[in-house]
């Protein structure tokens, strides 16, 4: 059999038995559930998976991956996986870190450390233990790295800003196989780099981020049928640019289907939601939200939680879901910009989108925090991200088709530039950085991958590749 082997192919078996036997190749009869990411929807087709438990297991896939000459794609849960499909893997050893979830609290320090392969739940429960919160995201079940190495926008963000900016530690497996940590004192450049510059230097074992003291927020959601999006939105339009930094929100048009988890009053209903938290006591997030809770929600659920509920305060999907979607960056929100959603997803739209979000920005993710990494600030006033279920290949097209029209219709109010987390389609990557932190980028990237080893979704390229300067 292996006289049928390509030449990858061939290279590929030199793994086999590495990780302890958890190495799998195409045909092995575990391939298939190796290589199936989070979002089902998308086809990896490798040229071996690798399940690691150890740092030990990293370093052996990341030399041996040398040798047979095959790169390395780092993946935790594979939440955005699109890009990294459309590179193409069939010289790639991807190396899901899913078993490496171990993960420590220390709450005198604030600083919580987790495996390379740990979720969000994993840690903001033990966190949430000591009255401490992490700047985590909308979905319980995201792997923290990828998350936050590509920025990390939570209900605390406009507050506290980028998940990454609160890294005080990276540790991974670099191109050579060595394990590394970065942080303030040693690899500085390449701790700037990883703060923002997603999974292009190593496969990450470890990280260690601060922790809040925040035992409970002012949260909730606050629902109305889709027939009043349009004074809904108006009044959320006015109201996000000039309130305070305290509060996060996002504003959702919302196709549900009539599915039995979901709560019968909102079951296969047509709807908007804006939802969120506020940091302060309860006076000061009740005035804050006045203005909204004027327009009379059908459903109001903002009160004080606990912050350990704010995890699935989104009510994201939660397992392998299949999906499409597109995201942008806006710098307003105008009536021009409100007509043309409305358009688009408002009343009387036959839109497949199961979601069109736009998510407050501003505040201090618009601000460059002391010491920050490769991500700085978002330089917007909202992120727009439109998904729609994808499970059929006709139901995946349409949705596409939906969420791209969705994006491009609001492109006369695009910054232009990208968060990348929110790009789950090939794109530029530059336009996540500012001109110098992408040229900065590519120096740490030839410094530390001289051989274009790893393989990240949203990829930075070398200074010098195939003998030109890159752009």
């Amino acid at each position: 059999m292996t006289l049928n082997l390509t030449p990858t192919a061939r290279r590929a078996t030199s793994l086999a038995g590495l990780c302890d036997g958890a190495v799998h190749l195409p045909g092995d009869p575990g391939y298939d559930a190796a290589r199936l990411p989070w979002n089902v929807a998308l086809d990896q087709r490798p040229a071996a998976v690798a399940l690691p438990t150890t740092v030990a297991h990293v370093q052996e896939v990341v030399r041996a991956a040398a040798a047979a000459g095959l790169r390395v794609a780092p993946q935790s849960t594979g939440h955005n996986a699109g890009p990294l499909v459309d590179h193409g893997l069939d010289d790639v050893v991807l190396v899901r870190t899913e078993r490496m979830r171990g993960v420590t609290v220390d709450a005198t320090r604030r600083i919580a450390r987790v495996e390379g392969g740990a979720l969000w739940i994993d840690a903001t429960e033990p966190a949430a233990d000591h009255g401490l919160a992490a700047l985590h995201g909308s979905s319980p079940d995201v792997g923290i790295a990828g998350y936050s190495l590509g920025g990390g926008i939570g209900w605390y963000a406009r507050k506290l800003g980028l998940a990454s900016n609160s890294l005080t530690a990276v540790e991974l497996v670099t191109a050579d196989g060595e394990h590394a940590r970065a942080d303030a004192t040693q690899n500085v450049e390449l701790f700037w780099a990883l703060r923002g510059g997603g999974g292009n230097f190593g496969v990450v074992t470890a990280l260690e981020f601060r922790l809040y003291p925040i035992e409970t927020a002012y949260a909730g959601m606050l629902v109305w049928d889709r027939d009043q999006a349009e004074r809904v939105l108006r009044r959320w339009a006015d109201w996000a640019p000039e309130a305070p930094d305290s509060v996060t929100t996002a504003f959702r048009f919302l196709n549900l289907p009539p599915l039995p988890m979901i709560p019968e009053p909102l079951r296969g209903r047509s709807l908007v939601v804006i939802d969120g938290a506020v940091l302060g006591c309860d006076a000061e997030a009740r005035g804050v939200l006045s203005l909204l809770r004027g327009l009379g929600p059908e459903i109001d659920t903002f009160d004080r939680v606990p912050a350990r509920t704010l995890t699935r305060l989104h009510m994201d999907p939660e397992g392998p879901s299949p999906a499409v979607s597109d995201g942008t960056l806006l710098g307003e929100l105008g009536d021009a910009a409100i007509d043309t959603i409305l358009e688009q997803v408002g009343p009387g739209s036959t839109s497949s989108l199961l979601s069109a979000e736009l998510r407050q920005l501003g505040g201090a993710l618009g601000r460059a925090p002391e010491g920050h990494g490769a991500l700085a600030t978002i330089d917007a006033a909202y992120a727009g991200f439109a998904v729609a279920i994808a499970a059929t290949p006709e139901m995946a097209m349409q949705g596409q088709l939906d969420a791209h029209q969705f994006t491009a219709a609001l492109e006369p109010w695009s910054t232009g530039r990208s968060y990348l987390n929110f790009a789950e389609n090939a794109v530029d990557a530059r336009t996540g950085y500012t001109e110098s932190a992408w040229l900065q980028l590519k120096g740490i990237r030839s410094a530390y991958d001289p051989d274009d080893r790893f393989l990240a979704n949203h990829r930075v390229p070398r200074l010098f590749e195939d003998g030109k300067v890159t752009a």
